[in-house]
């Protein structure tokens, strides 16, 4: 039987940049996937009956065994090689999203959303740890991280736009069945291309620090995205949120003793790699809050199809792939800390304006603008902040340190959705009974599930115009709440950079 084997290490550095061509087309799948489902959220809610508790765990039972799961893929990627943890990952992602587009019910795309997330855990750091691996330069280096990173901020803002044409054209499952023949490319031309790379010292698989890390982030995200339902003060989330601590703890300790850790702590007093890994969690707070209600906003109050939704996504995506790259060259001229922080001061104002939105608003004008001004943010952030992350690192533990910076990413747009969609539910949910009063009982229930219900039964019921704008108008005094959550997210985000992102590397 032959044995295919890595391309010869005269190749990898003449192939870097097709290298590199590969490694964003398999983060892009992996990253438009976290994006995607929300345009669908709307014909998820009317085709499947799903609540908006079940809407958000459709969002984020992909985030949370993505995020569970990235120290361990990221370590196993460094032990047995990079370039298998990237090929199996892309296996079991096409399968998982076949699965997926075959479901019939909410409980059951929860549970195939939740298998993607272990083939993106797989894909997500293994992308950024063979850029580190392959470009050896630091000036080229940090220009593939810029490219990686523009394509990161494309994708965001390309789920909704790809998903639009879809639900255009075909059933809801189509949005997820596309990752078949993306993976497939990915995978033949990484098995061509891509050399394989690892850490040659592993040392010790750490069982225990693999094992504790998955629980320890596992109830973390679980008791983000529980506390607005179930309440923060309930048993189960203090229960929850109190042993992921504990565990946090005892990890730190535990891998502070060890001559091979998973994690080396350490890393965190170097003030480059924790106020920057803050810095992307902000960041992305405030991005996935926000998308998560601006899908349904443009759908369910403005009235755009899916399509037509997604299509007014692309400055979004345009401004962020464009701003990507050009921020590594702004960091180099003056320092990682005002780029940063800059960034994320842009997207704090984007959040503020998207805050007085309203029903009527229109597209060519204050959405518009809000929408590019976060863009730019998000752009100028998180580019230089990775960068910072990576050059922390040594090319050894390349994998686990980009597991730690899309553990960032996820903890901080797990944590945008719940508290964002929470802080929103809390506020749509009593402001509409209190405006239906009067109404039939079923139909302020039905009302205060979902918008998407709201929406569905104004066609059906009389007087459906009524039910219609109160729906609107708690929809967007919910909206403005979650907006300005996002937005002091990040402006937090921009002062710990100042205090304590240094400029340059030391």
């Amino acid at each position: 039987m032959a044995v295919l084997t890595a391309p010869a290490p005269e190749l990898t550095h003449t192939r870097r940049w097709w290298i590199l061509a590969v490694l964003c087309l398999s983060l892009f799948m992996v990253v438009v996937d976290n994006t995607i489902v929300n345009v669908a959220l709307p014909s998820l809610s009317l085709e499947l009956g799903a609540s908006t508790t079940g809407l958000q765990w459709i969002v984020d039972a992909y985030t949370l065994v993505f995020s569970a799961l990235l120290l361990a893929g990221g370590h196993l990627g460094d032990r047995f090689g990079r370039r298998r943890a990237l090929q199996l990952g892309l296996v079991v992602f096409a399968a998982t999203s076949t699965l997926a587009a075959l479901t019939t019910s909410t409980a059951q795309l929860i549970g195939a959303r939740a298998l993607m997330g272990v083939g993106a855990a797989l894909i997500f750091p293994a992308t950024l740890a063979i850029i580190v691996a392959v470009f050896t330069d630091v000036r080229e280096r940090a220009a593939a991280i810029g490219i990686w990173s523009g394509v990161t901020g494309l994708a965001v803002a390309a789920g909704p736009v790809t998903g639009g044409l879809l639900l255009e054209h075909f059933w809801w499952g189509s949005i997820f069945l596309v990752n078949v023949p993306v993976a497939a490319l990915a995978l033949v031309a990484g098995w061509a291309l891509v050399p394989d790379s690892r850490d040659p010292e592993p040392g010790r698989l750490d069982r225990v620090g693999l094992l504790t890390s998955v629980v320890a982030v596992g109830l973390a995200i679980w008791a983000i995205i529980e506390g607005g339902h179930r309440g923060w003060t309930s048993p189960e989330i203090l229960l929850a949120g109190a042993a992921s601590v504990a565990l946090l703890a005892w990890f730190v300790r535990y891998e502070a003793r060890l001559a091979h850790p998973l994690l080396d702590v350490r890393l965190f007093g170097n003030p480059r790699f924790s106020a920057a890994s803050l810095a992307i969690a902000s960041a992305f707070f405030g991005l996935f809050g926000f998308i998560f209600l601006i899908t349904q906003y443009m759908q369910l109050v403005l009235g755009y199809s899916p399509l037509e939704a997604g299509l007014r996504t692309v400055p979004f995506a345009v401004t962020t792939g464009v701003l990507s790259p050009v921020s590594i060259v702004l960091m180099r001229r003056v320092g990682t800390t005002r780029v940063v922080a800059a960034g994320l001061g842009l997207m704090s104002l984007g959040f503020v304006m998207a805050s007085t939105l309203d029903v009527d608003s229109a597209y060519v004008g204050p959405v518009l603008a809000s929408m590019v001004t976060m863009a730019a943010g998000l752009g100028l952030t998180t580019s230089p902040a990775t960068e910072a992350i990576m050059g922390a690192l040594p090319t050894a533990k390349a994998g686990v340190g980009s597991a730690v910076n899309d553990t960032t990413r996820e903890l901080g747009g797990t944590l945008g959705v719940a508290v964002v969609g929470s802080v929103f539910a809390s506020i749509y949910g009593p402001e509409v009974v209190e405006a239906l009063r009067g109404q039939p009982a079923e139909v302020v229930a039905a009302a205060e599930e979902s918008m998407g219900a709201a929406v569905a039964l104004s066609a059906q019921v009389p007087g459906g115009e009524a039910i219609l704008a109160a729906a609107q108008e708690a929809f967007m005094s919910g909206f403005a709440a979650g907006s300005l959550v996002a937005a002091a997210a990040t402006a937090l985000g921009a002062l710990i950079a100042l205090r304590w992102l240094p400029p340059r590397a030391r």
